[in-house]
């Protein structure tokens, strides 16, 4: 499978708490026009845990009417109930999206392989049958792991259903394992091991720097050669809060305040981290 870059699309609020469709929109158009093969709805960069379903769906239908094709959005999945999940996939597929990025059931801790393997079983065997799932290994958000081992079982028993895995723990020796077995397209999360993923044969990557850098992240993966300034750009951002972090990006390179918009829990950074990171992602005039 080439995926390629796929844009972790930041969701942008307006002042009064509700989703800002118009430049949710153009901002999809923007990043798919300048580099990116893909956009990703609704992921954890677009603090897609935040959002209702009605909301999700309004989300789903004004990228669509706006011009962005079906086939290059991947929607992300966020829910502990099976059922829950399932509603989430037939409003994407109502619209024709058929790729979806499933985060694991989050509530419960310490669960093992063979219970993580029913709940994907049972939500493989429900979905309609057109769905394609991208596993999410993000252990440091959901506390519940994909195992390697796990990754493979739910590949080999669902080939049908699972399209990848995408590894977004930012550790080498695990995305180095999946990428060892040759059985299932991996996908990156940490844009700094993007280059070696790709010489060792990723599929590509789900990624919140697209945001900013949709063009120059496509080269990373093309060339396979890091890009040691993005690379700094992500230490800086992963040092504090995330998902703050590129919001406050944005509005410095769009010079649109909308972008600081969060919402709760998130909380924007506080005065020196955003003074930071205003510096190091200037306005594009700059």
């Amino acid at each position: 499978m080439h995926f390629g870059i796929s844009t972790a699309l930041l969701t942008p609020f307006r002042d009064d708490g509700g989703l800002d469709l118009p430049l949710l929109c153009s901002h999809a158009t923007e990043v798919l026009e300048n580099g990116a093969h893909g956009v990703t709805l609704f992921g954890t960069t677009g603090e897609g845990a935040s959002i209702g379903l009605h909301e999700r769906a309004e989300g789903i239908a004004a990228m669509i009417d706006g011009g962005v094709k079906a086939e290059v959005v991947t929607l992300g999945l966020c829910a502990s109930a099976v059922a829950d999940v399932l509603e989430q996939v037939e409003h994407g597929m109502a619209s024709g999206i058929t790729r979806f990025l499933l985060l694991p059931p989050f509530y419960f801790k310490g669960v093992d392989d063979d219970g993580l393997f029913d709940w994907h079983a049972d939500l493989f065997e429900r979905a309609g049958s057109g769905a394609r799932f991208i596993l999410y290994h993000i252990p440091q958000i959901t506390h519940v792991p994909l195992s390697v081992d796990l990754v493979l079982r739910l590949r080999e028993a669902f080939a049908d259903r699972v399209a990848g895995i995408k590894d977004s723990a930012g550790r080498w020796d695990n995305t180095k394992a999946l990428l060892e077995t040759k059985k299932i397209p991996v996908l990156v999360g940490d844009e700094r091991l993007l280059h070696k993923a790709a010489m060792m044969g990723a599929a590509g990557s789900i990624c919140g720097m697209a945001n900013l850098y949709p063009r120059r992240m496509r080269t990373l993966f093309d060339t396979r050669v890091e890009d040691v300034e993005l690379s700094a750009d992500v230490e800086r951002v992963v040092s504090v809060p995330v998902v703050p972090a590129l919001k406050q990006a944005m509005v410095t390179r769009t010079g649109i305040a909308g972008w600081g918009n969060l919402r709760a829990p998130l909380r924007p950074l506080n005065a020196d981290a955003a003074a930071v990171i205003a510096t190091r992602f200037p306005g594009r005039a700059a």
